[in-house]
């Protein structure tokens, strides 16, 4: 992938920034200083006008301020869609600080939250069920990760993407994609009975729905396999199978 000489300049000055900041171990203000120039200057924010400092939230009890909040017009009226919470430069993000974060988010009705030290950046989702959860949905690198795939997680939470929906685009794939979902295609009648014609037409030999399941089984890691033991797979019981010649392999009947 060939980086604009603009964006590459940009990446390069960035690391360069935080490099500085990483040797003299700066405190959380000069760390904020520099993140929000990266907003600028990587995503292409307008501090005086999408960026709000120490944005009030408003939870059970005392108020509470975040570090920035990014704001934009939505239904004729402008409001938080990030909540960023940033770190000094040199402190390892942490699952308190996702906490702090998602409670920021979950006060202020924000889906999402973006925590970062400068050196290393993960945006979560909020899902406001009960109770509401914080999902990490990508994170990234500056200091290690090459220039090109940088590019391309600064550019997901871009001004530009978050004015055509990226971010929740990216959600609804996510979605989408969880082992759940990809588990009950994959185990449905029609895919079982895919796979059995395939595997006869190929190895010429009919198989049990049963068994194919038990060799997708093994093809899976322990998170989906979790997923498949909570799930009721309904097989069309066939005829016992048999091996047969290339020449004379009987038909195979309808599902």
């Amino acid at each position: 992938m060939l980086l604009d000489k603009d964006v590459r300049k940009a990446l390069l000055d960035a690391r360069v920034m935080t490099e500085g900041i990483i040797k003299s171990d700066s405190n959380e203000a000069e760390t904020r200083r520099r993140i929000e120039r990266m907003f600028e200057s990587l995503m292409g924010y307008d501090a005086l006008i999408h960026i709000t400092r120490e944005h009030s939230i408003h939870g059970i009890g005392d108020s509470d301020y975040c570090d920035f909040a990014i704001k934009l017009e939505r239904d004729g009226k402008i409001v938080p869609v990030i909540i960023v919470e940033a770190k000094r430069v040199n402190v390892e993000l942490a699952d308190k600080h996702v906490k702090q974060a998602a409670s920021y988010g979950i006060n202020t009705g924000c889906e999402w939250i973006l925590l970062t030290n400068a050196r290393d950046w993960r945006i979560y989702h909020i899902t406001f069920g009960q109770p509401p959860q914080a999902v990490l949905l990508d994170s990234w690198s500056l200091m290690t990760d090459d220039l090109a795939k940088l590019a391309d997680k600064f550019e997901l939470v871009s001004l530009r993407s978050i004015k055509k929906g990226g971010l929740d685009q990216l959600w609804q794939k996510s979605n989408a994609l969880t082992a759940q979902n990809l588990l009950k295609i994959i185990l449905s009648e029609q895919s079982i009975s895919m796979i059995r014609r395939e595997l006869k037409r190929r190895e010429k030999i009919a198989l049990y729905p049963e068994e194919i399941v038990s060799g997708i089984r093994r093809l899976l890691n322990e998170s989906a396999m979790g997923e498949l033991e909570n799930m009721k797979i309904s097989l069309v019981r066939k005829q016992r199978p048999v091996v047969s010649k290339p020449e004379c392999v009987p038909a195979e009947t309808s599902q």
